[in-house]
């Protein structure tokens, strides 16, 4: 009987856990909706979409998504350009070449990168990287793009790299004794055996990091600036959709104007842009696991 109970008892309070975060979602995204239909009450969705100018906070307002977009789009870039592949090198190397012992180490100590509090690496960003970069970039402005992406790669490697191990230490080992009983040296084994088997595991990891780096909000706040531009230029100040959150949300915007909306139909762009990443990493990891049982 007591046996019954315990079971009930834990069986209910795993749903209402589960519940809780969905009623938790539903309502960030009535929030959301609501304050940005009344943003767009009064600001056109066209104007919104294909404004190149960001200024709400100014006399001459415009409500231009497209620089904060820009802004978001271009340090993402920049951090997936160097985390990908360092990543991969990393996640490569535990997997097929490093001694087990060794993996045991060094693959704990590599997610302790994603422990650091975002602020500490904001910081490391404009006092050390950004000094560094300008010894070889002539003009490179305090704050820029570039170093916050560079930064934020750093930050994502523990995503790709632990995850993409994971992906490849999950390829059956009759696969890799399969490649070196036809003749494969280790590295042809690696790059076209591998990670070919591995790569949908691989490519959700990439797709999760994206989304991590464009919700990204304390390295951008404090490297990259708060000038909104429509620019591909990473040694100039842009400003990205959660650094500008944060900047209203801090700010002295009155509370229910139309500045201050300005924030809920930004935060419903980012959750949309994540939302559809998310989605399609699921639909990968969903085709993964079919194509395996």
């Amino acid at each position: 009987m007591m046996r019954r109970i315990k079971e009930f008892f834990i069986e209910k309070t795993l749903l209402a856990t589960a519940l809780l975060t969905v009623l938790v979602t539903i309502g960030i995204i009535a929030v959301l909706s609501v304050e940005a239909f009344n943003f767009f009450k009064e600001v056109s969705v066209w104007e919104f979409l294909t404004d190149t100018q960001w200024t709400p906070l100014f006399t001459d307002k415009h409500f231009g998504i497209l620089p904060l977009l820009s802004g978001t789009l271009l340090t993402s870039f920049i951090a997936i350009a160097f985390a990908v592949p360092v990543g991969l090198s990393i996640s490569i190397y535990i997997s097929e070449y490093a001694p087990r012992s060794f993996r045991k180490t060094i693959k704990p100590v590599l997610e302790l990168l994603a422990a650091v509090p975002t602020v500490v690496y904001g910081f490391f960003a404009l006092t050390v990287v950004t000094p560094f970069l300008q010894g070889f970039i002539p003009g490179l402005s305090g704050f820029n793009s570039l170093s916050a992406g560079l930064v934020m790669g750093i930050m994502i490697i523990p995503f790709i790299s632990s995850l993409s191990e994971d992906a490849l230490h999950a390829v059956p080992n009759s696969l890799r004794e399969a490649a070196y009983g036809m003749g494969s040296t280790r590295l042809q084994n690696a790059f076209k055996v591998m990670v070919p088997a591995a790569s949908s595991g691989i490519i959700v990891s990439i797709i999760l990091a994206i989304s991590r780096a464009i919700g990204e909000t304390m390295i951008v706040a404090i490297a990259a600036g708060q000038q909104p531009r429509l620019t591909l230029d990473p040694t100039v100040p842009v400003e990205t959709i959660t650094a500008y959150i944060v900047q209203v949300s801090l700010g002295d915007v009155q509370h229910g104007s139309l500045e201050y909306r300005t924030i809920f139909a930004a935060g419903i762009t980012l959750f949309i842009f994540t939302f559809i990443l998310n989605t399609i990493s699921y639909r990968i990891r969903k085709k993964f696991q079919e194509k395996y049982e």
